[in-house]
């Protein structure tokens, strides 16, 4: 499986795209207190024409451009993502193209003599996923780089929140449907936990059912359950198939470890015996036994009795 999985919004884009929801989630990261939702810019790369590059939710509010991921696996690859996003849609923005506002087409005067501004980037990544990691973690784009240098003349740090259970539940208490996105995504794990892939269905759809009747998203959930359902299905088959292919990996990795591990010991125990049957050639010739030594050459048994004979084995 290569990393290309059939593109769609997940559940978390899907309720970035609410410019309301947005702000919220916004008000919460930096404390600040917001409230015109007209005040959202969004920003998302949703692949346009091209269909390469998408992300989950990027959107300018006080000049300040916000790309917020949502991750369920780990990766630390999230800087040079981020920085991917990061130019292309500043080049969008900068040309005229993409999203929304009040941007104009200025592209031309990146070459004047007046200074172009551009928003204040600021980069998250809000992680779910059943392995265990950190509270918080600081992710470094120069971390990427081949060679370490203690002065990276081009930096970009994204910021990873855990969001499950007994980690930064200030932020999910302080914003409502995060924490009742979590709640769903964990009825889903609780109802699905045990059971086949045949059931994962079935097991998304009593989750939707949970929520709607506990008041969890239940707008939300009502009008898009089919998106929903559609969503969580890919998500879980993409995060199996990957978690299967990183067991095979590590599985494929240990028999290869092993099976040099096996290699160098044959060839550790070559290289002892020829310096034994060194050892042994020195002394006959050093004893004048030169036909000892011609017919240890072509009979293994005879050259053993030697090896004893002397001590070597």
């Amino acid at each position: 499986m290569n990393g290309n999985r059939e593109y769609k919004s997940d559940v978390f884009s899907m309720l970035m795209e609410d410019k309301k929801r947005a702000l919220q989630l916004y008000n919460v990261m930096n404390g600040s207190s917001y409230d015109n939702p007209d005040d959202v810019e969004i920003k998302t790369l949703d692949g346009g024409i091209s269909l390469t590059v998408r992300n989950d939710a990027a959107f300018v509010v006080d000049a300040r451009l916000s790309i917020y991921e949502h991750q369920s696996t780990v990766c630390p690859n999230m800087p040079v993502r981020s920085l991917i996003y990061f130019t292309t849609i500043l080049s969008d923005m900068l040309s005229g193209r993409g999203g929304e506002g009040r941007e104009r087409k200025i592209g031309r005067n990146l070459y004047g003599r007046k200074l172009v501004k551009i928003p204040v980037p600021q980069f998250v990544v809000f992680y779910n996923g059943e392995e265990k990691q950190p509270e918080v973690q600081e992710l470094k784009l120069s971390d990427a780089y081949e060679k370490a240098t203690d002065d990276p003349r081009l930096e970009l740090k994204c910021m990873v929140y855990n969001i499950n259970n007994g980690r930064n539940e200030e932020i999910r208490h302080s914003c409502r449907w995060l924490d009742e996105y979590m709640i769903f995504v964990n009825k889903v794990r609780e109802l699905h936990y045990g059971r086949t892939d045949e059931d994962l269905l079935v097991d998304i759809q009593m989750a939707i059912d949970y929520c709607i009747e506990h008041n969890i998203l239940r707008d939300f959930l009502i009008k898009r359950r089919n998106e929903v359902t559609k969503s969580m299905k890919l998500d879980y088959t993409f995060d199996r198939q990957l978690e299967l292919e990183r067991e095979d990996a590590r599985e494929e990795g240990f028999e290869e470890g092993r099976e040099e591990g096996r290699e160098e010991g044959r060839e550790e125990g070559r290289r002892e015996e020829r310096d034994i049957v060194n050892q042994l050639i020195t002394l006959l010739l050093s004893d004048g036994r030169t036909e000892d030594l011609k017919k240890s050459a072509s009979d293994r048994e005879y050259q053993i009795q030697l090896l004893q004979e002397y001590g070597l084995i």
